[in-house]
C-alpha cells in the first residue's frame, strides 16, 4: 500500500509540476565525440587515435574521441589479466613458471627474467605485471588462474561479455600483438573501472618502484621502475591512483591512468599516440575533467517536482495542517554538472522501473542528450502508513507488545482542489459532447421536416 500512495503521490506532483516523459532507464551509450555537443566545454584537441575520459562513480563522459574505434591495446591487457587473477586466486598462492609461460614471448618482449621451474607468491607477481609490465609473468599467472592458457584467454573473453562490451576480443593475457587481440577507449576504460573499484589492485598499480627479494625459489635480488611517468612522479600530478603504459610497434602508446580529486574519480585512456605525449594527453585531460566539470547534490538544487514542498500526503497532523513529507529525493544523489551549464537547463526523465520497496521512481538528468547521473525519490519510512479509515489497526513489536499504528492523513484541501479541476475538465467535456450531439440532432430534425413539406 506504502508504494502504491507513493507512486500516485509522485504522479501527481509530476502532472502539477512538468510534463515528463516515463521511460525504462538504460546505460549510457556514446554516439559521438563530446566536442559536437552545443554548449558541452571544449576539450582539448589531441593527435591520440582515440581518448576518454569519465567519471567513474557515475559512469559520466566528459570527454569522447573515437571511443568505439578498434585498436591495439598492448600492455594495457594486463589489467584484465590482474583483475581476473585477484577476482579467482589468493596473493598467498604460489604461481609456478612453465617453460611456455616463459619462451612463448618473442625475442625483446617486456619481462623481468624469471626463469623456468621458479615461482613466487600472487601479489609479487602482479607487481611484476602492474610495475614491470612483464610478459612472462603474465603468462604464469594465466595459466595458474585458468588452468592453461586457453582457458584464461576464455575468462578474459566471458569478463568481456559480462561488462557488455562490443568492441574487444583478447587472445593472450600479455597484449602482444595480434590482429583478433583488439579493444577500443571506451571498452579499456570500462575494464579499468573494474580494475579501479579493487583496493588491492589500486595499490599495486599505483607503485613506481618494486623490490623483488631473493626466496628459496625465485634466487633474484633487484629492483623495477615503473615506466607510467605520472606514478613515479617525473610528471607530477594530484592524486593519481594508478594506471597502465602500453606500446607495441602496431598499437603505438596506449595509456591509462585513474585519478581522484574534488570527490571526482577520473580514468583516462589515451590509445594510438606518440611517445611522450600519452602523459600530456593525459594531463590535459584531467586538467579539462576537473576545470570544467563539478558534483552537484540533486535535492539541494532540483526545482521541477517540488518533492520536498508537497503537502499530498503528510503524516502525523490533523487533516487541514502542514507536516512531514511522504517522499523526498535522496539527499546523498548527485550528478556531474558541467560548469557552464544551470541545473534548471538540464534535461531530466522520470523512470518507475524499480523493484525496490523503498523506492519509487529514478530522475536521470542530461544535457543534449549526454548523461549527467540520476536521482532516487524515495518513500519516508518514519512512520508506518496504514488507512486513514484504519485508525484502530494495531501491530506486534519485536517484544510482543501490542501498538497502535499512526494513520496517514490526508491533506484534504490538496486532494479537493486536484479532484475538482479533473472534475471541471470533465463536465466541460461532457458539455462540448452534449452541444454536438444535439447539433446532429437538430440538423436530422431539418432533413425530415424537408422531406415532408417534399411529399405534400
Amino acid at each position: 500500500m506504502k508504494k502504491i500512495l507513493a507512486f500516485f503521490c509522485l504522479t501527481l506532483i509530476i502532472l502539477s509540476h512538468i510534463s515528463v516523459t516515463a521511460y525504462s532507464e538504460t546505460a549510457f551509450e556514446i554516439s559521438g565525440d563530446t566536442n559536437s555537443i552545443p554548449n558541452w566545454p571544449k576539450g582539448p584537441s589531441l593527435n591520440a587515435g582515440s581518448a576518454f575520459l569519465f567519471e567513474a562513480n557515475s559512469g559520466v563522459v566528459l570527454y569522447a574521441k573515437n571511443v568505439h574505434e578498434r585498436m591495439y591495446p598492448a600492455s594495457t591487457t594486463k589489467l584484465m589479466t590482474a583483475l581476473l587473477a585477484a577476482e579467482n586466486s589468493d596473493m598467498n598462492d604460489i604461481v609456478k613458471f612453465s617453460y611456455d609461460a616463459v619462451f612463448s614471448l618473442e625475442p625483446g618482449s617486456s619481462n623481468i627474467g624469471i626463469d623456468p621451474g621458479q615461482s613466487m607468491p600472487m601479489k609479487e607477481c602482479l607487481y611484476g605485471i602492474m610495475v614491470g609490465s612483464a610478459n612472462e609473468v603474465a603468462n604464469a599467472v594465466a595459466e595458474h588462474v585458468g588452468g592453461s592458457m586457453d582457458n584464461f584467454i576464455q575468462m578474459m573473453n566471458d569478463r568481456v561479455t559480462e561488462l557488455g562490451l562490443k568492441d574487444t576480443h583478447f587472445v593472450n593475457a600479455n597484449g602482444l600483438h595480434d590482429e583478433n587481440h583488439y579493444t577500443s577507449a571506451y571498452d579499456l576504460g570500462m575494464i579499468a573501472k573494474e580494475f579501479f573499484n579493487n583496493e588491492s589492485l589500486i595499490q599495486i598499480g599505483n607503485t613506481p618502484n618494486h623490490h623483488f627479494e631473493p626466496t628459496a625459489t625465485q634466487p633474484d635480488d633487484f629492483y623495477i621502475r615503473n615506466k607510467h611517468q605520472l606514478i613515479t612522479g617525473e610528471i607530477p600530478y594530484e592524486g593519481i591512483k594508478g594506471g597502465k603504459t602500453g606500446y607495441t610497434s602496431a598499437s603505438n602508446e596506449t595509456l591509462v591512468t585513474c585519478c581522484e580529486q574534488k570527490g571526482m574519480k577520473l580514468i583516462c585512456v589515451i590509445m594510438n599516440e606518440d611517445s611522450p605525449e600519452q602523459f600530456y594527453d593525459t594531463v590535459k585531460l584531467f586538467d579539462y575533467g576537473f576545470s570544467n566539470f563539478s558534483i552537484a547534490n540533486i535535492s539541494a538544487n532540483e526545482e521541477k517536482y517540488s518533492i520536498k514542498s508537497t503537502n499530498l500526503f503528510p503524516t502525523n497532523v490533523d487533516v487541514l495542517g502542514n507536516s512531514k513529507q511522504f517522499l523526498r529525493l535522496n539527499e546523498k544523489n548527485t550528478i556531474i554538472q558541467p560548469a557552464n551549464v544551470s541545473f534548471k537547463d538540464l534535461e531530466s526523465k522520470v523512470s518507475y522501473d524499480t523493484d525496490n520497496d523503498s523506492e519509487v521512481a529514478y530522475i536521470t538528468y542530461s544535457y543534449h542528450g549526454a548523461y549527467l547521473g540520476y536521482g532516487i525519490v524515495e518513500i519516508i519510512d518514519s512512520t508506518p502508513v496504514v488507512s486513514v479509515f484504519d485508525s484502530n489497526l494495531t501491530t506486534q513489536n519485536d517484544s510482543g507488545e501490542i501498538e497502535k499504528e499512526q494513520p496517514v492523513f490526508i491533506n484534504v484541501i490538496h486532494i479537493a482542489v486536484l479532484l475538482s479541476a479533473v472534475a471541471f475538465i470533465i463536465i466541460i467535456i461532457t458539455l462540448i459532447h452534449s452541444v454536438f450531439t444535439n447539433y446532429n440532432i437538430f440538423d436530422n430534425l431539418r432533413h425530415k421536416k424537408k422531406r415532408r413539406r417534399k411529399r405534400w
